[in-house]
């Protein structure tokens, strides 16, 4: 996180404020803790009492879930588990968004189904720590939690700038992209590919278990880092010309893809530094 703010106390007690709340969301969706409401959730089914944050990134998931025809899926964990590996039907048939049940009070899934949101939770969480930043009274700052979310300007009272990994050159960028008040998130087969050639990676199209074949890398900006990390996702299992149409329905939401061939498209406002 970079914090830019006269007074360097405020700057200092709004780091450790959003750092706080990074361990609180945490705390909620890592599927990495055993005891986080979301592996509790996976182990028994069922969720009393859901943490508020929780049911708004689900809620948030089926809207994106609707609107792509299914392409993003929360509960393709049961996928994922296979680890690239051609699933079955049995397998397949327990990843369908609409059967999780979900209110303010109660989350339950159908049995045998299990929820990743490893799409979705690293963007909520930016927006987070964001939120919490801004309530300190810090109008400057850039945030990154595995997607990033940015406000104000930086050093140079230009805007934060942020560069698009390279799917193919591991140390290269393939474009540097302003962040004018709007957050960045980045999906692509080179994340944790399970083959040399990046057919099989972590992205898995919800109604096949397969990994979509068209596209390396997709980008988005959007107002909230949370949109931008459902629907990169989104739009990599639907494919260009899908994807852009789900993009052209998010107000302020501008793609940049990258084939696995190399060539490169861009939607009209997704700006670029040169």
């Amino acid at each position: 996180m970079t914090v830019l703010h006269a007074d360097e106390d405020i700057a200092n007690a709004a780091l450790d404020a959003a750092f706080a709340e990074l361990e609180r969301v945490e705390s909620v969706m890592s599927l990495y803790r055993p005891e986080s409401q979301i592996s509790r959730l996976n182990r028994d089914g069922a969720l009393e009492m859901p943490d508020a944050s929780l049911v708004e990134v689900l809620r948030f998931a089926a809207e994106v879930a609707e609107k792509s025809d299914g392409a993003f899926d929360v509960t393709v964990q049961p996928l994922w588990k296979l680890k690239g590996a051609k699933p079955d039907a049995d397998t397949l048939a327990l990843v369908d968004w609409r059967k999780v049940e979900l209110d303010a009070n109660r989350i339950k899934l159908a049995p045998g189904m299990a929820i990743t949101l490893n799409g979705i939770a690293q963007g909520f969480a930016a927006d987070a720590a964001m939120r919490v930043m801004r309530a300190h009274g810090v109008e400057h700052a850039l945030i990154d939690a595995g997607e990033f979310s940015a406000h104000g300007m930086n050093a140079e009272n230009a805007p934060w700038r942020i560069g698009i990994q390279h799917p193919r050159q591991r140390n290269a960028f393939a474009a540097l992209t302003p962040l004018e008040n709007r957050c960045l998130a980045t999906s692509g087969d080179y994340e944790t590919s399970f083959s040399h050639d990046f057919s099989r990676h972590h992205i898995l199209d919800p109604h096949t278990g397969e990994s979509p074949g068209e596209l390396a890398s997709v980008s988005v900006l959007a107002p909230t880092a949370m949109a931008a990390d459902a629907l990169s996702t989104a739009l990599f299992v639907l494919g260009a010309e899908r994807g852009l149409d789900l993009i052209h329905r998010y107000p302020d939401a501008d793609a940049f893809l990258i084939f696995k061939d190399g060539h490169e498209l861009r939607t009209k406002n997704f700006p670029v530094c040169v």
